[in-house]
């Protein structure tokens, strides 16, 4: 559902009512388990506690949404939207080059319970002649982890379509500023918000957007699952959302002075960022991502990489993304590190490649930084 404020007022506005009690101008922490039950039964496994609404209500508006649920953490609103759509002997075709930790669910869970799945490299004729009459789910993720890998997000939806197939894409690397798969006609968004939406490296949570019908039909999963989120994190993360278009348009535009630079240094081998024209799918980047191409990054180092993140002074060497200081790792290490080696070589990644979570702080001090560590 549209807005009708630009995304920085909304970032802002939506679902922060404030203290009805006293007139603050923040929500108020509502750390309650137990709750009157005589017009509305509350309960934090129900999804429905004030600061769960309150994340929800802010995220819903800024992914153009009718409903959504607040989760523990991006993993638990993934397997959760994925698991209430299908059923044992159904289907679900993946995209190939998926988040490790997707990845590995899938290989290790899907068959427990009788689904079936296929992984393809995601472009919407080949996901396409995958899709069996057991397929019920098609999940995709734009741009992808740690290559930054673009899918036709609008192709893949048509598709789907056509055939009556749901559609769940990962949002995380894009966030809700730079990209609204809602709008192209995907059927549930998810994202890890422990990386742009939560912002500061220090929460966990997870987020899917959808249609009213479809989120309903996710919270009954969910009530079981028991993923939901406590007061306290939500109310850090409604607090988060409220700056999270200043730090993502920051961070959009550090990422494309960093990655020309990396892409004119002879130290480096390869740079993957789809704000590159040299980006294969960069046309196709450039008109869903509607926001900016986002802050993430990654590339092939000459040398030894580990020495290299070694040398780094400013960028930090850590797992995850998306926080407002400038990270650094290697996927085989982190993010892939579950995939065996043929696996990661199959997915294009190798052993030299590192990524680059790109912070808010002065691109000259990073590239500097960059620079002296190559």
């Amino acid at each position: 559902m549209k807005n009708k404020h630009s995304k920085l007022t909304t970032s802002v506005h939506a679902g922060s009512k404030g203290d009805p009690l006293h007139g603050g101008i923040v929500n108020p922490i509502y750390p309650s388990s137990a709750y009157d039950y005589d017009e509305v039964v509350r309960y934090p496994r129900y999804y429905n506690t004030p600061n769960q609404l309150a994340v929800v209500e802010k995220i819903t508006a800024l992914e153009n949404a009718e409903d959504g649920i607040v989760f523990s953490s991006g993993m638990a609103a993934i397997m959760t939207s994925l698991l209430a759509m299908v059923k044992s002997g159904d289907h679900v075709v993946f995209q190939s080059d998926l988040y490790g930790g997707t990845h590995h669910a899938a290989l290790n869970e899907l068959n427990r319970y009788g689904i079936e799945y296929s992984m393809v490299d995601a472009q919407p004729d080949k996901i396409k002649k995958s899709i069996r009459k057991e397929t019920k789910v098609i999940y995709i993720e734009t741009p992808s982890n740690p290559l930054l890998k673009i899918t036709d997000i609008q192709g893949v939806a048509k598709v789907a379509k056509a055939h009556g197939i749901i559609t769940i894409i990962d949002n995380t690397f894009a966030s809700p500023v730079n990209q609204n798969p809602l709008d192209f006609g995907i059927d549930i968004v998810t994202h890890s918000g422990t990386k742009y939406i939560g912002g500061h490296s220090d929460l966990c949570c997870g987020l899917m957007v959808s249609s009213k019908k479809l989120t309903a039909q996710i919270k009954g999963s969910a009530m079981h699952f028991g993923g939901s989120l406590d007061a306290q994190t939500c109310y850090l993360v409604e607090r988060s959302l409220k700056t999270i278009v200043l730090r993502v348009n920051q961070q959009n535009a550090n990422a494309m002075t960093i990655a020309k630079f990396l892409e004119s240094e002879s130290k480096v081998n390869k740079v993957f960022y789809p704000g590159l024209k040299t980006h294969p799918l960069h046309a196709v980047a450039k008109k869903q991502m509607t926001g900016g191409f986002g802050g993430m990054l990654s590339f092939e180092v000459k040398g030894d990489p580990d020495k290299f993140m070694k040398k780094l002074k400013l960028i930090r060497k850590a797992v995850s993304l998306g926080g407002v200081e400038s990270t650094i790792n290697s996927p085989r290490k982190t993010s892939h590190a579950k995939l065996t080696a043929e696996e990661r070589k199959q997915a294009g990644i190798s052993d030299k490649l590192v990524r680059l979570s790109v912070g808010i702080e002065d691109a000259k001090d990073l590239i500097a930084d960059i620079k002296q560590a190559l």
